[in-house]
């Protein structure tokens, strides 16, 4: 679903990505586990192409993101940290505006914002002014508006944050629902503990290159998820 090769980024003297190679199959939820700095938002923006990596390569259902742009986009979702959504919008203008840009079925639309909506508690609100959303609302809007056209892949940084436990919960069900329905999801979090509940495969990253990558089986052994990133942490502290 995904192909992530060799990927370098570098903003002047610092190498924020260094040759990092991933690849998430459908199915698959992927979590993306680094300190802040160590390259997971410089690396999701490359995915989703809103920023040009300096070499390699990325794919999304074997289109180049670089050379097909277009087409990649019409197949995922790209979730930010921080919503920078239209606050002069309702919340249902948003949602049918990014309906019309993915030409999602007027009713179709309508059954999957009601669907969506209601389950993150939000289809209250959607007649508001996004200008007068909380972040944890606009953060429930924008997985909406991610839902409703279907992606084959979702591209989501830290998508817990702001976010209720009831919320939370529900988003997880929503990931494990599209992935079992043959899609893909790669996310960055900082919540370990979700991570090693949620997660196929983790990548742990720093300084801009992996670490490991694999299983959380294959990763963590017999140790914590926690245990596993300290160790790695200290041990490239050490180099």
């Amino acid at each position: 679903m995904l192909k992530i090769e060799h990927l370098t980024k570098t903003f002047g003297e610092k190498k924020a990505v260094d040759n990092l190679s991933l690849h998430i199959k459908p199915g698959e939820i992927y979590g993306f586990i680094g300190h802040n700095g160590a390259g997971k938002t410089t690396t999701l923006k490359s995915v989703a192409g809103i920023q040009n990596c300096d070499s390699g390569t990325i794919t999304i259902d074997g289109k180049s993101i670089i050379d097909s742009p277009t087409e990649c986009k019409r197949i995922f979702a790209y979730i930010p940290d921080n919503p920078d959504i239209y606050d002069y919008m309702t919340g249902i203008q948003y949602l049918n505006f990014i309906g019309d840009i993915f030409e999602v079925d007027a009713k179709v639309r309508e059954e999957l914002i009601h669907k969506y909506a209601s389950e993150l508690e939000i289809e209250d609100s959607l007649a508001q002014s996004i200008s007068e959303y909380s972040h944890g609302m606009k953060q429930k809007l924008t997985i909406v508006s991610a839902w409703i056209h279907k992606p084959k892949l979702i591209i989501m940084d830290e998508p817990f944050v702001g976010l209720d436990p009831s919320a939370a919960f529900k988003l997880k069900g929503m990931m494990r629902d599209l992935c079992d329905a043959g899609g893909a999801i790669f996310f960055s979090t900082h919540v370990l503990e979700v991570a090693e509940k949620l997660c196929d495969k983790i990548a742990i990253i720093k300084q801009g290159r992996l670490i490991k990558s694999g299983t959380m089986e294959e990763v963590r052994g017999d140790e914590s998820l926690e245990e596993v990133f300290l160790e790695l942490e200290d041990v490239k502290d050490a180099d």
